[in-house]
């Protein structure tokens, strides 16, 4: 190993630490800018990325953070990945409308990027006091939320904001998914009354709110997270297998089982969520599917999805309801617009995601499988597949439960993380 002199030394690792202090500030903030500005995520990740790129590569030097962005890359589950990024980009060699393909690749890949970024190199550099620092700040994202909703959003019109209550759906959508894996950390680190007090006031905070999916996603990690702190290990990771290989699997089929099965009582009591159009939506997107299984449509058309081929020879109410944007189900969005191949690939980076998360201990476990049910119910009902802030959002959570297995790892082994 090279010897550095020591008076060359000090001021690189001043620096190196202001940049990881500031990497953690902002990757803190992040539940509490969404509040504020609910497409901040993917310019907040953007720049945690930065610092903490920063920050690594005036420690370790480009060749070791090189090693270290790469490895998970060269693992199963990262070339995995890697395959379905390649075959989201061979899709836009048939699809219709290529400008639609390459804007909505903008969005999603840069936010993909970063956050990967994120969660590689951000949990073996967080300062101390980070992980409290951004319980507080979730806290008051949190509260936020709930007075905002409690008083007709009148914080929203005193800063001039738009005054509609579903512009809290992508703050509290991001409080779902970050407040499980940063209170598994604040366990892990011995405060499990700030950790238990945290997750009962985001689980406020999306109860109070008008967000289904976020409703829905919290039962489910609850679900989850019970099943994993009660169940042997195998039996938890095969009941959350399970269900993940039925949401790709019906996803096709998911319009025409709701027609079926769904009784009148139940959309009589969603009609706010406007269950029969979600219905014929799905149906008419399965449609779709079925007349073009194999390849898909295209990456990223679902915004102009009644004018693809496959959608030619649908009968025009069907056609009409294509109209919508996306499926509100990312799983049968990638069938859509990517067919069995995009989907077989998909199911491959679950089954190897769930692999990993085999490997967690502890609360890390136990939030890990939460996170993961929680998210695959948010993508069986809500948003479309490719968006920035959805993207952001998993990154975060990614990034606290490595955290906390970190932290655990090295509190059990010794090994410096």
């Amino acid at each position: 190993m090279r010897t550095v002199p020591s008076g060359t030394r000090s001021a690189p690792l001043i620096d190196a630490r202001a940049f990881e202090g500031a990497g953690a500030v902002a990757l803190a903030s992040a539940p509490l800018t969404m509040v504020l500005a609910n497409r901040s995520s993917p310019l907040v990740v953007a720049v945690a990325a930065v610092l903490f790129l920063a920050a690594s590569l005036m420690r370790s030097g480009p060749a070791a953070t090189g090693r270290e962005l790469a490895a998970p890359l060269l693992r199963p589950v990262g070339l995995a990945a890697l395959a379905f990024l390649a075959w989201c980009g061979l899709s836009l060699a048939w699809s219709p409308f290529p400008a639609l393909s390459l804007r909505t690749l903008a969005e999603f890949l840069p936010t993909l990027i970063a956050a990967y970024g994120l969660t590689r190199l951000a949990p073996p550099r967080l300062p101390a006091g980070t992980a409290a620092l951004a319980a507080g700040m979730l806290a008051v994202a949190a509260l936020f939320t709930v007075a905002s909703l409690a008083s007709d959003l009148a914080p929203q019109r005193a800063l001039g904001q738009r005054a509609a209550l579903f512009v809290l759906n992508r703050p509290v959508l991001t409080i779902l998914l970050v407040m499980g894996p940063l209170a598994a950390l604040l366990a892990g680190q011995g405060r499990r009354r700030l950790a238990f007090g945290l997750v009962l006031l985001g689980a406020v905070a999306i109860l109070r709110s008008i967000s289904g999916a976020a409703a829905m996603g919290l039962i489910a990690g609850a679900a989850m997270a019970g099943l994993a702190w009660l169940l042997p290990r195998r039996l938890a990771l095969g009941i959350a297998g399970l269900g993940l290989a039925l949401a790709i699997i019906l996803s096709p089929v998911e319009g025409d089982l709701l027609d079926a099965l769904m009784p009148e009582a139940a959309h009589q009591r969603l009609v706010q969520s406007s269950s029969r159009a979600r219905v014929v939506i799905a149906r008419s997107f399965g449609a779709a599917v079925a007349a073009d299984p194999w390849r898909g449509a295209g990456y990223g058309v679902s915004a102009r999805f009644a004018e693809v081929p496959a959608a030619q020879g649908l009968a025009p109410e069907m056609r009409a309801m294509l109209a919508v944007g996306h499926p509100h189900n990312s799983f049968l969005q990638i069938w859509a617009e990517l067919g069995l191949v995009g989907a077989c690939l998909a199911s491959m980076i679950l089954a190897l995601t769930l692999r990993a998360l085999a490997g967690l201990r502890g609360t890390a476990f136990v939030a890990g499988l939460a996170l993961l049910a929680a998210a695959a119910a948010v993508m069986a009902v809500e948003h479309g597949a490719w968006q920035g802030w959805w993207t952001a959002g998993l990154g975060l959570s990614i990034t606290w439960l490595r955290a906390a297995w970190l932290a655990h790892r090295t509190e059990r082994t010794g090994e410096s993380s």
